[in-house]
């Protein structure tokens, strides 16, 4: 508990932009937030009183860490679960608990666990050595997706695989590297939509409208809120999806559930939502919520680990758009400028940068559009995002 305010102290560990938004958010609520960064260069250490220093694979430095905190929570999916584990047996509050992250930081755990649960996974299997990966191609038919069971994110970790020669080289070459490996079949892909929820101890939870989310390079640079033709029947099985895994689970805090919509002639909408990846953090989706939703996805976490009511997740404007904002070369124009040009070209637009060094292909931050008509919206948004990573707001080619 703070001293000073008679508020409880949220630990944060991970120093990246999710802990930076959930400090601005906490402040917001007069809550202390405590983060643990890697180097006094990350994003959340550049803006937060609290900081302390340290890696996330120590346990010596995490049990420092969770000292004076009244619950401890994460920025990302990278602490080793034993390392949860044990302190949890110490008597740390930590949410989401060991039990419930584990499925987001293996992905063998989770396809398995969603499977028992009856959840929509799409065909897949373990792979343990290169006659498996071959033997599932020839089954479900090439190509497929090999992804490396722990620590693939933004596109690392996933391989596609054309055929049998392919599959047989890349398997043996990553498990003698000693890469953990599933394979699942590739869907007949529509679009990528994601849902998020937030569970509190209590058993409280509260669900954002679906988004789609716009993918290029295995990153998302785009997500349109609330997912644009969506049927409704989808929609609500989607957001009822996302609480039954929460809810199973164990989840504490905000759980992001990323799913394909997948052709399917046979169901009335003509599609039906499969299961991608589960993240159980603030998430990028829903970076939009900042703006574009009552209650922010950073406010909500924070409310949820620390069993507060949930907030109203209902949409300030009938159309929010958030365009990731990458780093591009950089020229003669300085981040400073690009900003000033932007402000008076899309004064609606808001701004969020990280605090990182600009590199190319990188987030530095991201950009925020509302208003009435998506294509619209949609347009300020991409060519706020050009501004910052170019210089210009001309078309997109």
């Amino acid at each position: 508990m703070d001293s000073r305010t008679g508020l409880p102290i949220v630990g944060m560990v991970g120093g990246g932009q999710l802990a930076r938004m959930t400090h601005q958010a906490a402040i917001a609520l007069g809550q202390s937030l405590r983060v643990l960064a890697l180097t006094p260069d990350d994003g959340a250490a550049l803006v937060a009183a609290d900081v302390q220093f340290g890696d996330h694979t120590d346990l010596a430095a995490l049990r420092t860490f969770a000292k004076g905190c009244d619950v401890v929570t994460f920025d990302h999916e990278h602490v080793p679960t034993e390392h949860i584990t044990a302190l949890a047996r110490e008597g740390v509050k930590l949410f989401p608990p060991a039990e419930a992250l584990v499925h987001a930081q293996d992905k063998q755990a989770m396809r398995e666990r969603l499977g028992a649960l009856g959840a929509p996974n799409p065909a897949w299997r373990p792979i343990t050595a290169p006659a498996d990966l071959v033997a599932f191609g020839d089954k479900v038919g090439w190509p497929v997706m090999v992804k490396a069971a722990r620590g693939g994110y933004d596109g690392r970790g996933v391989w596609p695989v054309e055929g049998a020669s392919q599959a047989a080289e890349l398997a043996a070459t990553l498990l003698a590297g000693g890469t953990g490996l599933i394979v699942e079949e590739r869907v007949a892909l529509r679009r990528e939509v994601a849902v998020q929820v937030a569970r509190s101890p209590f058993g409280q939870v509260a669900a954002y409208p679906v988004v789609e989310t716009v993918q290029r390079d295995g990153i998302c640079v785009e997500v349109l809120a609330p997912a644009p033709g969506l049927p409704q029947d989808l929609a609500v099985a989607a957001q009822q999806l996302a609480i039954d895994i929460a809810t199973a689970l164990g989840v504490v805090g905000v759980l992001a559930v990323e799913l394909f919509e997948v052709a399917d002639p046979s169901a009335a909408t003509g599609s039906r939502l499969v299961v991608n990846e589960l993240a159980m953090r603030p998430h990028n989706s829903g970076h939009w919520t900042i703006e574009g939703a009552r209650t922010s996805q950073f406010e909500q976490h924070l409310r949820a680990v620390l069993d507060y009511p949930m907030g109203d997740t209902s949409l300030t404007a009938p159309v929010v758009v958030m365009a990731n904002v990458l780093g591009g070369e950089s020229g003669g124009m300085s981040i400073d400028e690009r900003l000033h040009h932007l402000f008076a070209a899309e004064p609606g637009v808001k701004v969020h940068l990280y605090g990182k060094q600009v590199r190319p292909g990188r987030k530095i931050g991201h950009v925020t559009a509302l208003g009435d008509d998506l294509e619209e919206v949609r347009a300020r948004a991409a060519r706020a995002a050009r501004w910052l990573r170019e210089g210009t707001g001309g078309r997109e080619e």
